[in-house]
């Protein structure tokens, strides 16, 4: 691995995982701390340059977070995004105050282009917006650089000391010439040569875990997704028969899909495969239970007491090994991020299980890295390219109670969505796409009689990073078959609309 490392500083936003991502897209490596991380630390570890990341606060309350402004003066090249901007303004003793006209969206930025920061960025362009408070009036020894209508202050820097920042969010793909300013800052500024690849990352990964693990055993618990199948394969090419893969078939799985699962990877890796089939074990603990915090909980919760049930059977010692990647660090409030939902791996170990450690081989990865890794390792194109699929199955496209009917339901018109996209070659144009059971009942009529039954949501969008997303414009006769035959061919609906809300303000999945 390259020696070439930024430090993206985690001062609590909602994309700064993404920040990284888009860094890495130069090849640049980019690594994450939080902004508790001491200054002696930032200082050891030889970083070409230092991104401050937005965050939801302020920076003038002092319960926000801070950093000493000492790091201004490492010599390092530092680039302030959103929060960030307004924290280096702060720093160095500039105004920020609350702003007399927010700034949400796509907003027009004037750029100064002869700063480094802007090579190659026209005067005009649009730049994504969020935020509440601005720049009233910046340090002294720096220079505005871009302004907006409602902004005078869209970008700032102090060239002589290698310090730049922007109101704005050149890491969202709404910011047209982001990946221009990112480049500008990673080449121009800090000078990093570009040489991280993804090529030994399989060769570096096996051979560190054949050290971590000897001739110990690995237990996995294998959803079939992306992530843990992939942690699959590179614990059974490291590790061989010492891996034990247990799926937990919960009964909240697409149509058909355990058994897919099971036909899948028994037998086709050196490892041990185990299935439990517990749904009506999962069913009694749902019951009536509509919260989706709740239901997560309590899916982890259960999905964790089976698996610690089989891991009880194999007796103690050994590593436990998870799927996890970065996102679902950044969702879970990790690194002192605003939580959007609870991720169902987030469960703490019974005392009475013990291991010698957690492994968790993808945690830096994002998704599309992860998928590459997917097929060098060799997984079939169908399980690298699976589309996202929550932990919680099912159990948060069910929006209330789950009852054993609403999941033949949706997993009935899931089915047919995803042969009509798949018929049509549309699929290939989506990132993702399901169907969602609302708690909700229609009148409807079929054959001259009156309806009252469920309604069925589809959702679908398009995206390359699943931290922002768009929702994706099916054509309208595609639409039509797909509920033409939800409503004639589900028993139970009367009724299918379409979600057409992106991310944000919305999430990916309903709950």
């Amino acid at each position: 691995m390259t020696n070439e490392k930024i430090l993206v500083l985690d001062f609590g936003g909602q994309y700064n995982q993404l920040i990284a991502r888009r860094v890495r897209d130069h090849h640049v490596y980019a690594e994450i701390l939080p902004y508790t991380v001491s200054l002696d630390e930032i200082r050891a570890n030889g970083y070409k340059g230092i991104i401050f990341t937005g965050g939801p606060n302020s920076v003038f309350d002092p319960a926000s977070p801070h950093y000493t402004p000492d790091i201004l003066s490492l010599g390092i090249p530092v680039l302030g995004i959103c929060y960030g901007c307004q924290l280096i303004c702060h720093m160095e003793q500039g105004t920020v105050a609350t702003a007399p006209v927010s700034e949400y969206g796509k907003i027009d930025l004037h750029a100064e282009i002869d700063s480094p920061l802007f090579q190659g960025v026209p005067k005009r362009s649009v730049v994504w917006m969020s935020h509440t408070d601005y720049i009233a009036k910046v340090p002294q020894g720096y220079r505005v650089t871009g302004y907006t209508k409602d902004c005078p202050c869209a970008a700032m820097e102090n060239a002589e000391k290698g310090i730049y920042a922007v109101q704005f969010h050149p890491e969202v793909t709404h910011s047209v010439y982001g990946s221009q300013i990112l480049r500008n800052f990673l080449f121009n500024i800090c000078h990093c040569k570009g040489d991280w690849r993804m090529d030994d990352f399989i060769e570096r990964s096996v051979q560190s875990l054949r050290a971590q693990i000897g001739s110990k055993r690995v237990i996995l618990g294998l959803s079939g997704g992306v992530d843990s199948s992939v942690v699959a394969a590179l614990l059974s090419k490291a590790v061989g028969s010492q891996l034990t893969c247990v799926f937990v078939d919960h009964g909240l799985m697409r149509k058909n899909e355990g058994d897919v699962i099971e036909q899948t990877f028994r037998g086709a890796f050196d490892m041990q495969f185990v299935r439990a089939d517990c749904k009506d074990r999962f069913l009694t603990r749902l019951k009536g239970v509509s919260d989706p915090e709740q239901k997560r909980k309590i899916i982890g919760e259960e999905f964790y007491a089976v698996f610690w049930d089989e891991i009880r059977k194999a007796g103690d010692g050994g590593f436990f090994a998870q799927g996890t990647i970065y996102p679902d660090f950044i969702e879970s409030g990790n690194g002192k991020a605003a939580t959007i939902k609870t991720h169902h791996n987030e469960v703490k170990k019974p005392a009475d299980i013990q291991f010698d450690a957690v492994i968790e081989p993808l945690r830096e990865l994002f998704k599309d890295e992860v998928r590459k890794v997917g097929e060098a390792l060799g997984l079939p194109h169908e399980i690298v390219w699976r589309q996202p699929f929550p932990g919680p199955g099912l159990g948060v496209r069910i929006i209330g109670a789950i009852t054993e009917e609403k999941i033949r339901i949706l997993q009935d018109a899931d089915a047919v969505l995803r042969e009509e996209m798949a018929a049509s070659g549309y699929e290939k144009e989506l990132s993702q796409f399901f169907a969602v059971l609302p708690d909700v009942k229609t009148v409807g009529v079929m054959g001259d009689h009156r309806t009252y039954e469920h309604l069925i949501a589809l959702r679908a969008v398009t995206t390359d990073n699943f931290m922002t997303a768009d929702w994706a414009r099916i054509p309208y006769d595609l639409l039509e078959k797909i509920s033409n035959r939800i409503t004639n061919e589900v028993q139970g609906v009367n009724r299918v609309v379409y979600d057409i809300t992106s991310k944000p303000p919305g999430t990916i999945e309903w709950e």
